[in-house]
C-alpha cells in the first residue's frame, strides 16, 4: 500500500502546473494534501477510482486539507474535537480496518514566534488526540508538521535556532510525540541522510538545496515493522514543498 503526502501551497495554483499528471504518476492508494487554500465548491477535482474527503478553513484562502483514497472509509472525522483548533481545516482522520490515517497541517509559529504559545497548546491537544486513537488501532500520521526535528533535518541549523520551525519548543514537542509511541518513518530507514521537503522561494533556495525536512509520515510504533520503504520526492515540482511517500 502506497501513501503520498504533499503540501501543495494552493491546490488551484498547482493544478496549473501539471497536477493531474503528477497525481496519476503517484499511483498511490492514498494521496493526502495540505494547504489547499479552498472553500467548498471552489474546485471540481476528482480522479477515477478515488473518493475525496475535504476539510476547509473558515477563513477564505487559508489552510485546508484533503484525502484522496482508493479505499472507502469506515469513518471520517474532521478536526481533533477541540473547538479552539478546529476552524482552520487542519486535520482529517480516515479510518480503515487496519489503521487510522491522520492528515495534518500543523500551524506555523510565524515570524518572531508570535504564535508559539498557540502552537504549543495545539501540540499538546494533537498529541492527546493521536494517543487516544492509538488505543483503538494503529495510526499513520502524515503532513506538513512545520518542524525540523534534528539538525540533520535542515541545511543551516545554527542560523535558524530561534526561528519558527526549529525552535527548542517546537522540536521538544515533536520529541514528546515520538516518545508517546510514534516513529518517524523516514528517519528510521535513513538515519544519517539529509534530504529536504521544503525550500523557501527566496534566494534560489531550492536550486541550491538549502532546505528543511518538515513533511513527515509517522506511524504508531506497532506499525514500524510494516514499513516497506520511504521516500522524499524532491524531483516533483509545483509547490515550495515536495511530496513524501510511505509504502507499508
Amino acid at each position: 500500500m502506497k501513501l503520498i503526502s504533499w503540501n501543495v501551497n494552493g491546490l488551484r495554483a498547482v493544478c496549473g502546473k501539471g497536477f493531474a499528471d503528477i497525481f496519476a504518476g503517484f499511483d498511490a492508494d492514498f494521496v493526502c494534501l495540505q494547504e489547499t487554500k479552498l472553500q467548498a465548491g471552489q474546485i471540481e477535482l476528482e480522479f477515477p477510482g478515488y473518493g475525496s474527503w475535504w476539510n476547509y478553513a473558515d477563513k477564505k484562502g487559508y489552510s485546508g486539507t484533503v484525502i484522496y483514497s482508493k479505499l472507502q472509509p469506515l469513518s471520517v472525522n474532521y478536526g481533533i474535537g477541540v473547538d479552539e483548533f478546529d476552524h482552520e481545516g487542519r486535520v482529517i482522520t480516515f479510518e480503515t480496518e487496519g489503521f487510522f490515517l491522520v492528515n495534518v497541517y500543523t500551524p506555523n509559529s510565524q515570524d518572531g514566534l508570535r504564535r508559539l504559545d498557540w502552537r504549543m497548546a495545539w501540540e499538546d491537544a494533537f498529541r492527546k488526540y493521536l494517543s487516544s486513537l492509538a488505543t483503538r488501532k494503529s495510526v499513520i500520521v502524515c503532513g506538513d508538521m512545520n518542524v525540523a526535528h534534528e539538525e540533520i533535518d535542515l541545511k543551516n541549523p545554527s542560523t535558524n535556532h530561534f526561528n519558527a520551525g526549529f525552535s527548542d519548543e517546537e522540536r521538544g514537542k515533536f520529541s514528546e510525540l515520538l516518545a508517546a509511541g510514534f516513529t518517524d518513518s523516514w528517519r528510521l530507514q535513513h538515519p544519517c541522510e539529509a534530504k529536504y521537503s521544503w525550500w523557501s522561494y527566496r534566494m534560489a533556495a531550492r536550486e541550491r538545496n538549502v532546505g528543511w525536512r518538515i513533511d513527515y509520515f509517522l506511524v504508531s510504533s506497532d506499525m514500524a515493522g510494516r514499513i516497506v520503504s520511504t521516500d522524499i520526492l524532491n524531483e516533483v515540482f509545483g509547490s515550495d514543498h515536495c511530496p513524501v511517500e510511505l509504502v507499508i
